[in-house]
């Protein structure tokens, strides 16, 4: 397992843009599966995106407006955010799981990972 730390949500008004960082612990993260979730209050955590290998999926309702990608030499990975909506107002949690675990048909399940950050919360203002 690696330990993950997400950073870069806040507070932003409707239309705007952020890029979250998920950084790991690790010299190995490049081997690891990284997913991006969301929880907002009274919901079940969901599937945002994801990234293995050179390889990267989306959900379908982020795919135009989300875009997932890494730094192996920061053992970091991004996901940018743009046109955002007062509907994606959530905490986001970055996970990860070594490549060999990760299965893509299973890659929006939060089972299928192994390793979660402790989440950044992102509020989008209307």
């Amino acid at each position: 397992q690696v330990q993950l730390v997400e950073s870069g949500g806040g507070l932003v008004q409707a239309g705007g843009s952020l890029r979250l960082s998920c950084s790991a612990s690790g010299r190995t993260f490049n081997s690891y599966a990284v997913g991006w979730f969301r929880q907002a209050p009274g919901k079940e955590r969901e599937f945002v995106a994801a990234i293995a290998f050179s390889s990267t999926y989306y959900a379908d309702s982020m795919k135009g407006r989300f875009a997932i990608s890494r730094d192996n030499a920061k053992t970091t990975v991004y996901l940018q955010m743009n046109s955002l909506a007062p509907e994606d107002t959530a905490v986001y949690y970055c996970a990860a799981v070594i490549g060999g675990g990760f299965v893509a048909s299973r890659r929006h399940l939060p089972t299928s990972y192994n390793s979660w950050g402790q989440g950044t919360q992102v509020t989008v203002s209307s």
